[in-house]
């Protein structure tokens, strides 16, 4: 495909992905904080200039209202257009985002098993919630699987294709709660209410139940989702145990949310996410022992260092690059001066975690990423 072409349905894709997103997420919290913050099933809140009086009927009102405002439309375009930006960037790309060289699978089965695996977690999520009626068991369950599913995608996709993956599991799974759950359980509300019969309370139940299930799901999604601005944390040599872990401090984060809406604040939960999101940072940090062994020995001129840049990065990274239709990040390495600037970011990328270039698509060798480890490391001089 054209990189122009490509470059603007990325765009269009992941800005209505990031829109329907926000406001998916924003009526989960909002719809748990409010049941959380009902008082005999009712809720005083003070808002944009007025008072509101919020009621809660369990199962159904006495009659049907003849105005009702359902929340579904934005859990399907999220989703939709999460799957869109899955096609175009890493499936239309999967030479270079998908998979990487000599891995396990081909392109055309990596594609297989990835939308294979979309369908596989609600299954199995799903079969879990029909047969585990312990929310902590289901939990534990559940975080089993993840990391499973975590570790499983490390080894068949690229290291940024991997995180994604998992996090496409969990929209997933999020999003056909909605669908084949939590709105047939409205559905069958409102049939019983216009066949004038007593509404069974056992969908509308399960609906609550899967809705909280979202609830606390949308943290460590949204992670997954970012992720691929954080190569330190997908291209780390166990990205699948940095992925859990970070996954597990965002639900621990909406837990701590979801326990003070219901008038119980547990500062302990907020100073146990922080120090463990600290002790991530600082187990993924790369060592200066180990930055010194990847670069190797012995200094590397500039003249070296540059011809190194030249032929695989600047192919992305330049004024008028030639494999994408303009420079990632704006960061463009055409002049030794432009790499001195960006020496850092070289070395996070390329010689650390070597998440870049993109699935290797330009070739750059152990040998090239140890040299320009060591021109960085004698303080990547230009003269």
């Amino acid at each position: 495909m054209d990189p122009y072409a490509n470059e603007w349905l990325q765009f269009l894709a992941r800005w209505l992905h990031v829109m329907a997103g926000i406001v998916w997420i924003g009526t989960s919290f909002y719809f748990v904080a409010l049941d959380n913050h009902l008082r005999d099933n009712e809720s005083w809140e003070i808002h944009g200039g007025g008072f509101y009086r919020v009621e809660k009927f369990m199962p159904a009102p006495p009659r049907l209202p003849e105005v009702l405002h359902w929340f579904k439309w934005e859990a399907y375009t999220t989703w939709l257009s999460g799957f869109a930006l899955l096609v175009i960037l890493y499936y239309f790309n999967a030479d270079t985002y998908l998979v990487e060289p000599g891995g396990p699978l081909g392109t055309g089965w990596a594609i297989v098993v990835s939308m294979a695996l979309l369908v596989v977690a609600w299954v199995v999520y799903d079969q879990l919630c029909r047969r585990v009626g312990a929310e902590l068991e289901l939990a534990a369950a559940v975080l089993a699987l993840t990391t499973l599913a975590a570790w499983g995608c490390s080894e068949l996709f690229s290291p940024r294709a991997a995180y994604v993956q998992v996090g496409a599991m969990l929209g997933t799974i999020m999003v056909a709660n909605v669908f084949f759950v939590i709105i047939p359980a409205h559905r069958e509300l409102i049939r019983a209410k216009e066949e004038h019969r007593e509404p069974d309370p056992a969908p509308a139940l399960e609906a609550k139940r899967r809705s909280v299930h979202n609830n606390y799901l949308t943290l460590p999604v949204v992670f997954a989702m970012l992720s691929n601005h954080f190569p330190s944390a997908y291209g780390h040599s166990y990205a699948w145990i940095v992925l859990v872990a970070l996954m597990v401090i965002g639900a621990w984060i909406r837990h701590f949310f979801n326990l003070r809406h219901a008038g119980r604040t547990v500062w302990w939960i907020p100073v146990t996410a922080a120090l463990g999101i600290a002790a991530v940072a600082v187990a993924i940090r790369p060592s200066d022992e180990s930055g010194a062994a990847t670069s190797g020995s012995g200094s590397v001129p500039v003249a070296q260092a540059r011809a190194i840049v030249q032929q695989r990065c600047v192919p992305c990274h330049s004024e008028q690059p030639r494999l994408v239709a303009a420079a990632p990040l704006g960061i463009k390495l055409d002049t030794a001066e432009e790499m001195h600037a960006q020496a850092d970011a070289i070395e996070r990328v390329a010689v650390e975690s070597k998440t870049m270039p993109l699935g290797n698509v330009t070739g750059m060798t152990d040998a090239e990423r140890a040299a320009l480890g060591a021109w960085i490391q004698a303080g990547a001089q230009i003269k």
